[in-house]
């Protein structure tokens, strides 16, 4: 439940603090922003802003930031050249509903403190992610962790069919295994219910989980540059375009930074470095003498806008 200002019960309205904040952020708080068909990501608190990464790298550095006149340039310069603590100065804490299936993708992120909901103790909703038909795909022929063409017309329907009634079933067995309602009250008196925590093993991965996660700026980041990209699982990447709005409305200097230098970005090796230069200064050079890979030449050439996707 919540007051009607969207704060927790408890909180009082109005209060005054001397802390930093961020009006756009402040219109976050508390709101759950919609994500696939049952999930969310909700703002619980953050701290510090734009101001925080430039206060600690002024610290961090001494008189050799004098040379810096405007804090954006400071912020660039940090993130052009790979500094991570001024960022870890930051931290923002989101409640999040999710399919358990891209909980299990997202926790390989161990860069965050989380706390998950416990179907030890608690009974789980009956709600569970079944995909759009758009976005129902068949196994990428050159990606293993892709997708490919789109199922398309009795074969997407048969899958989404399939997809419903074994979620449906699984909770069905689910509740009847436990011998108990949502509420706790036993169904049946003529018989035992089993555990909860042996109970929840039958459910299927579509279902969904929630946990509250707190992590610094730096991390966030680098959580961001990898789910948002394009080839990242659909799934995750619904989460992250959420929170990557909820970031340039943060830390719009950060976020227009780490757009420039990470997300928009191309690293490059010492053999593709040595391959431009050679393309810059006219010379002939073919994948086979460059020293690269096929996959690495043509992502530079991609990079470079010398050959189409």
């Amino acid at each position: 439940m919540t007051e009607d200002n969207g704060a927790p019960d408890g909180q009082p309205k109005g209060v005054m603090t001397r802390r930093v904040t961020v009006s756009a952020l402040e219109e976050y708080l508390y709101k759950p922003l919609q994500v696939l068909d049952h999930g969310f990501v909700r703002l619980i608190d953050y701290m510090g802003d734009d101001n925080a990464v430039v206060q600690a790298a002024r610290v961090s550095y001494g008189s050799g930031t004098k040379q810096v006149r405007e804090d954006r340039g400071l912020i660039r310069y940090l993130m052009r050249h790979r500094h991570t603590t001024p960022f870890e100065m930051c931290e923002i804490k989101f409640h999040i509903k999710l399919p358990i299936f891209v909980a299990r993708q997202w926790v390989r992120h161990r860069t965050a403190n989380i706390n998950e909901y416990s179907a030890r103790y608690s009974y789980l909703d009956k709600e569970f992610y079944i995909p759009q038909p758009q976005h129902l795909a068949t196994q990428s022929s050159i990606n293993r962790q892709g997708r490919g063409s789109v199922l398309e017309g009795h074969e997407a329907a048969r899958v989404l069919n399939l997809l419903q009634e074994d979620a449906n079933r699984a909770h069905d067995h689910y509740v009847e295994m436990m011998n108990e309602d949502e509420n706790g009250e036993v169904l049946r008196q003529d018989r035992h219910g089993l555990a909860r925590e042996l109970a929840r093993m039958n459910l299927s991965l579509n279902f969904y989980t929630q946990w509250y996660w707190k992590v610094n700026l730096h991390n966030l980041m680098h959580f961001l540059a990898l789910r948002a990209d394009p080839h990242a699982q659909y799934e995750i990447r619904a989460y992250a375009s959420v929170m990557l709005k909820i970031l340039k409305d943060w830390v719009p200097h950060v976020y227009e930074a780490f757009i420039d230098y990470r997300v928009n970005a191309f690293e490059l090796s010492q053999p593709a470095l040595s391959v431009l230069r050679k393309l810059v200064g006219g010379k002939p050079i073919d994948q086979k003498g460059s020293g690269l890979s096929p996959r690495e030449w043509r992502e530079l050439m991609l990079a470079l806008g010398l050959e189409k996707t």
